[in-house]
C-alpha cells in the first residue's frame, strides 16, 4: 500500500455539555491510499455519516463538535482549519456525493449552472471555460446527450441520472478523496449497478481514492478493498474486504452478514401449499393520468401508469411485483387499495370493488391494508402509538373502548414490543419499531390482503430480516394474504410464493418463485437478477451493466392505447436504461 492520502486519527465526535454531553463518534481511526475503496459499514446511528460530514467539515451547528483526535489530509490537519480555508478544500481536495440527489441539487438552477458554479468557486476561469469543464465532467460519466442536460432542471431527469449529475460535480475538480454516502441506497438495483460500476471506472481512469459509506454488505462486496464495521460510535471490527467477509470475528459483523438476503434462499425454503381461492382477483386493470395544458388547460395526454394488467392474489400466499421506479409498481397497489381512480375489474373476497356505495366501500377497506415504505410519514407525531394502531377499530366502530385497548395490547406483544411502547410517540422509537407499529396498525382491523409497498427498503439489514420473519409468521397465524412490492429481487426471491415483473405499466413475466428466478424467460427479468449485488468477495463482478438509450415513455396523447410489450419487445441491446 502507499503512503495514505488520508488519515484518520482517534476521531472523537460529542454533542451536548456537562451532564448533557454525549459522545457519538468515539477514537475512531482509519487511513485512505491513493485508488484505495474503504467502505466504513454498519446499521443507521452507527456514526457513518457523521464521520463523513466531520471530514468534510459540514457538522451541523450548533450540534455536533469534533472533541479530539485529527483528519489528515496528505500533511494538513483539516480539523485545524478555519471555515474559510475548509471552503478551499472542500470540492477541490476532497468531495462528496450525498444519498438523496434531489435534495442536493438546486431545483431553480439547471444542471449547467450548477456544475459551473462548482467550478468557478475553485477556478478563476471565464463562464465559457467553466461549461466546458462541465460539460467534460457529464461526459465523464456517461450521460447520453450529454449537452442537452446542461440546460435541464433536476427535476426533469431520473433518480439514475441525478446521481450521475452529483457524481460529476464532485468528480469535475478532480479531487483526491471522494466521500460516497449512501450513494445508492435510494437507486433501482439495475441503476444501482451502474453507478457503482462508474465509480470503479473512474478510480481506475483517476486514481481516486473513495470512502463509500452503506449499510448494503452486498456493496461491500462489490467494491470496497478495506471495511471499517461500525456499531454505536466505534469500530468493531476493520481489515481487508475477503479475509473480513471468510472469517468474521466480532458477533456483530457475523450477524451483520447473516441477516443479508442471498439469491438462492428462497429455493431452500418449503415449497409454498396449493392456491387456494383468491382474496384479490384483478382483471384488466388500467390507471391513467391525465396531463393538461394549454390556456383553457385542456385534456392534452395521458400517462399510461398501469396499462391493462391481471392477477390473482390467493389466501395465505405472497405474490411480489417487482419492476424499477415508474414500473407502475405503486400505482397498482394505490388502485387495489381504492386510492386511485382506475378501469378494470377488481374483486376482494369474492365482492367487486366497483360502483360501491360509501358505506360498502368503507367495509371493503376492512379487508384490505397497506403497510408503506416510509413508516415516520405514515404516522401522525401528535399521537401516541397505542391510538396509532386502535384509529383504525375507532373509525370502524370495532368494540369498547376497553376492548379496544385489549385489542391493541396484544397487537403490540404480537410485533414484539411492549405495552408500554403504547404511550409513547413515533419520533421515540427507531425505524425498524416504527415499521411495527404500522404493521400492527394494519393487522388491527384483521384483513384478508396485506399490500407491503416497499415497506423494508428503508430498513437497516439486520432490521430487515427481522421485519420479513415477522411478515411470515403473521400469515401464517393470520392467513393474511400479501401484495409485496418491491425493487430488491434478493428480499422478493426469499418471501415470494409467485413474483410478477413489471415494466412500463404491463406484467412482462409471471410465475412461481422457482419458475421466475430458476427459469427467467425475459431479458428484463435476467437483467434484474444479474444486477443484484452478490455478498461475497470472492465471487465480484469483472464488469458492470453498462445500458445505453432512453426508457420509452409511458406518456400517450388522450385517447391512444398502450403499447403492447411482447416477451421479444425489450432486446439486449435496448434493455431499460432506466434513465
Amino acid at each position: 500500500m502507499t503512503d495514505p492520502i488520508l488519515t484518520v486519527s482517534n476521531l472523537t465526535i460529542a454533542v451536548g455539555e456537562g451532564a448533557r454531553r454525549r459522545t457519538l463518534v468515539e477514537d475512531l481511526s482509519f487511513t485512505l491510499a491513493k485508488g484505495e475503496t474503504l467502505c466504513i459499514a454498519g446499521e443507521s446511528g452507527s456514526g457513518k455519516s457523521l464521520t463523513s460530514l466531520a471530514i468534510m467539515g459540514l457538522l451541523p451547528k450548533p450540534g455536533p463538535r469534533v472533541e479530539g483526535g485529527a483528519i489528515r489530509l496528505g500533511g494538513e490537519d483539516l480539523t485545524r482549519l478555519g471555515e474559510g480555508q475548509m471552503r478551499r478544500v472542500r470540492g477541490d481536495r476532497i468531495a462528496m456525493i450525498f444519498q438523496e440527489p434531489m435534495t442536493s441539487l438546486n431545483p431553480v438552477l439547471t444542471i449547467g449552472r450548477q456544475l459551473a458554479e462548482a467550478i468557478e468557486a475553485h477556478r478563476s476561469i471565464a463562464p465559457g471555460e467553466a461549461r466546458r469543464l462541465a460539460l467534460e465532467a457529464l461526459r465523464a460519466v456517461r450521460i447520453p446527450e450529454a449537452e442537452r442536460r446542461l440546460g435541464q432542471y433536476p427535476h426533469e431527469l431520473s433518480g439514475g441520472m441525478r446521481q450521475r449529475v452529483m457524481i460529476a460535480m464532485a468528480l469535475a475538480l478532480e479531487p483526491d478523496v471522494l466521500i460516497a454516502d449512501e450513494p445508492t441506497t435510494a437507486l433501482d438495483v439495475t441503476i444501482q449497478a451502474q453507478v457503482l460500476g462508474l465509480l470503479k471506472e473512474i478510480q481506475a481512469e483517476r486514481g481516486t481514492a473513495v470512502i463509500l459509506i452503506t449499510h448494503d454488505m452486498g456493496v461491500v462486496a462489490e467494491m470496497a478493498d478495506r471495511v471499517v464495521v461500525m456499531r454505536s460510535g466505534r469500530a468493531v471490527e476493520s481489515g481487508a474486504v475477503a479475509p473480513l467477509f471468510a472469517a468474521p470475528h466480532e458477533d456483530y459483523t457475523k450477524g451483520l452478514l447473516a441477516a443479508v438476503p442471498r439469491m438462492g434462499d428462497g429455493a431452500k425454503q418449503a415449497v409454498p401449499a396449493a392456491a387456494t381461492a383468491p382474496v384479490a382477483e384483478i382483471r384488466d386493470l388500467t390507471v391513467r393520468f391525465p396531463l393538461k395544458g394549454g390556456l383553457f388547460g385542456r385534456l392534452q395526454a395521458e400517462v399510461h401508469a398501469v396499462a391493462g394488467i391481471s392477477f390473482d392474489i390467493p389466501a395465505r400466499q405472497t405474490l411480489s411485483l417487482v419492476g424499477e421506479s415508474g414500473c407502475g409498481k405503486s400505482t397498482t397497489a394505490k388502485a387495489i387499495a381504492g386510492l386511485v381512480a382506475y378501469g378494470g375489474r377488481l374483486s376482494v373476497d369474492g365482492r367487486p370493488a366497483e360502483n360501491l356505495a360509501a358505506s360498502a366501500r368503507k367495509a371493503l377497506r376492512r379487508d384490505v391494508q397497506m403497510i408503506f415504505q416510509d413508516p415516520f410519514a405514515s404516522l401522525d407525531p401528535r399521537m401516541r402509538a397505542g391510538d396509532l394502531v386502535a384509529e383504525p377499530l375507532v373509525i370502524h366502530a370495532i368494540g369498547s373502548p376497553a376492548e379496544r385497548r385489549e385489542r391493541v395490547a396484544a397487537l403490540f406483544e404480537r410485533v414484539g414490543l411492549s405495552a408500554d411502547a403504547m404511550r409513547r410517540y413515533p419520533h421515540q422509537f427507531s425505524g425498524g419499531q416504527r415499521q411495527r407499529i404500522c404493521i400492527a396498525r394494519a393487522l388491527a382491523l384483521r384483513p384478508k390482503l396485506i399490500i407491503a409497498d416497499e415497506s423494508v427498503s428503508a430498513l437497516d439489514v439486520s432490521v430487515q430480516r427481522r421485519v420479513l420473519d415477522l411478515l411470515k409468521e403473521l400469515q401464517a397465524e393470520f392467513g393474511i394474504a400479501y401484495l409485496f412490492i418491491s425493487h430488491d429481487m434478493a428480499v422478493v426471491e426469499n418471501i415470494s410464493d409467485r413474483v410478477a415483473v413489471m415494466y412500463l405499466g404491463q406484467i412482462v413475466e409471471m410465475g412461481t418463485r422457482a419458475q421466475v428466478f430458476g427459469n427467467p424467460r425475459h431479458s428484463y427479468t435476467r437483467r434484474l437478477i444479474e444486477a443484484v449485488p452478490v455478498p461475497d468477495p470472492a465471487r465480484r463482478r469483472t464488469a458492470f451493466p453498462r445500458l445505453s438509450g432512453e426508457i420509452p415513455s409511458a406518456v400517450r396523447k388522450a385517447g391512444d392505447s398502450p403499447v403492447r410489450l411482447a416477451l421479444a419487445d425489450l432486446g439486449e441491446g435496448h434493455l431499460v436504461a432506466a434513465e
